[in-house]
């Protein structure tokens, strides 16, 4: 018995200080060990759940969460959060978080967590009045300063604006954040939600030093943006996908085809996946990180790593792909001709989804590039994915990166790639959208510009405004800073 707990002790440390490390695969093989010698350790399962879910196991994180439930864990209610995490955001059963989470808050019914959650779930399908009582409930009971009622308190500045810069929500906020026992993450979020008030209220210098803080704050901690490391991948992905592959599907024929929507953040693909997501030949996935996490894991260093991709592998991966995209489709959609996989940033991997899938098709959103490094200014990307959207200098240095890498794919596949312009789009929909729909061979469907009514969840920074009818108010958006930011617009013209 002794040798046994000093065994399971080790396997703790091991996985605890692989979690600590991030190393999420060789945290789930010392806690897989962990339960298999003491299948009722909650916490062994409990961490397991979580290495698998950063691993991107999902389906088998739900399972040892309920195995630590099953044990008896100490927290049940958080483990129904994680759950929810995973359902919602990774396996598309919304009907399964909500119960999960609605279980966390019968557990304990003022859960602050599970609350912010349940009512960002209820903004994503666009349940305006759901999410404002769940966050009420959780400003009214918690901790002024949580870190949960902070990022309530945000969410509420968006969805019941003030009327001036009076409400007293603003100054209270803004005390919250300027407090040095607030996290940064969240004093950052913070600060973004004060500038997103203030810019509706047209403060805008206010706005901008706003945007400002939640910058310095979100990107607190984090290794700078390295401008030449950058510039060096782009030249490493033009060097190992340097030619075209042949023109036939690796794994057969696709039902539904996968459709990849790419280009800079903030250039429009949610509304477009919203639009398209209308249409009766088209389904809407969301975004998929099993792409992402295919370059970036499995074959890192990418690109170089996508040099020993052989074909047998390629067609193992396009599977997986494939039954990951058709696993997030409701069943009334599955038999949909297409299917969107909407993640801008995969317009690096283009060259490796031609691996995968030599007659894949992308849209690539376009927008004034000016609107586009300002709106990406006053978002809390993931610094960690995200570095160069700390700064103007780094966004405007991404915006020529992407514009580099967006020419070599299109004189690799002039055929298969199709520019939607979003400016466009706003100002004459109908006729920027027929274009695209006859190229993907689809008749006109009128549904297509009623999106702002569909009941599909949307899980991006813009789920608010896809629920908008069409309007041209952020095309020149970049103007009313103009002022504030000399000479900045002049280099992104």
């Amino acid at each position: 018995m002794a040798a046994g707990t000093g065994r399971i002790d080790m396997l703790r440390r091991q996985g605890e200080h692989a979690l600590t490390r991030r190393q999420w695969n060789e945290a789930v093989r010392a806690f897989r060990e962990l339960v298999r010698l003491h299948p009722s350790d909650a916490d062994g399962w409990f961490n397991l759940g979580y290495g698998l879910r950063h691993a991107g196991k999902f389906e088998e994180a739900l399972d040892a969460y309920a195995q630590a439930l099953r044990a008896d864990a100490a927290d049940p209610a958080m483990i129904h959060v994680n759950r929810a995490v995973i359902l919602s955001d990774h396996v598309g059963d919304e009907a399964g978080a909500e119960i999960a989470l609605r279980t966390a808050l019968a557990l304990r019914p003022e859960h602050p967590i599970a609350l912010l959650n349940l009512g960002n779930l209820y903004e994503e399908q666009g349940r305006r009045g759901d999410a404002v009582g769940c966050y009420d409930t959780l400003l009214a009971a918690g901790d002024t300063a949580s870190d949960a009622s902070i990022e309530a308190l945000g969410r509420m500045l968006h969805l019941v604006e003030p009327a001036s810069l009076d409400d007293p929500r603003l100054a209270r906020l803004l005390g919250v954040v300027q407090r040095s026992d607030v996290n940064a993450h969240v004093r950052a979020n913070g600060w973004f939600a004060l500038g997103h008030a203030f810019e509706r209220l047209n403060a805008t210098e206010a706005a901008l030093r706003a945007f400002s803080e939640g910058k310095r704050w979100g990107y607190s901690g984090v290794a700078p943006y390295d401008p030449s490391a950058a510039q060096a991948q782009v030249e490493a992905l033009t060097q190992v996908f340097d030619a075209a592959v042949p023109g036939h599907t690796a794994v057969g024929l696709l039902s539904p085809e996968p459709i990849f929507i790419v280009g800079l953040f903030r250039s429009g693909s949610s509304l477009l996946e919203q639009v398209l997501g209308c249409h009766p030949d088209i389904a809407a996935a969301g975004e998929l990180d099993l792409l992402p996490r295919l370059a970036w894991r499995q074959l890192a260093p990418f690109p170089e790593g996508a040099r020993s991709l052989t074909a047998h592998a390629a067609r193992e991966h396009a599977t997986e792909y494939h039954a990951a995209l058709r696993a997030r489709l409701p069943q009334a959609r599955a038999s949909c001709r297409f299917a969107t996989d909407k993640r801008p940033d995969n317009y690096r991997l283009i060259g490796l989804i031609k691996r995968l899938f030599p007659a894949a098709r992308f849209v690539h959103t376009v927008r004034e590039p000016r609107d586009v490094a300002l709106s990406i200014y006053m978002q809390h990307l993931n610094p960690s994915a995200f570095p160069y959207a700390g700064t103007l200098q780094g966004i405007a240095h991404e915006i020529t990166l992407h514009e580099r890498t967006m020419a070599h794919w299109n004189a690799l596949y002039p055929g298969d790639i199709a520019a939607f312009d979003y400016d466009a789009f706003v100002r004459a929909p109908e006729a920027t959208l027929r274009p695209l729909l006859a190229w993907l061979g689809l008749d006109w469907a009128p549904e297509c510009l009623q999106f702002q009514a569909a009941a599909r969840s949307v899980k991006t920074a813009s789920y608010w405004q896809v629920r908008q009818p069409l309007h041209t108010s952020a095309s020149g958006r970049w103007r009313r800073y103009r002022a504030h930011l000399p000479g900045f617009f002049d280099r992104l013209r």
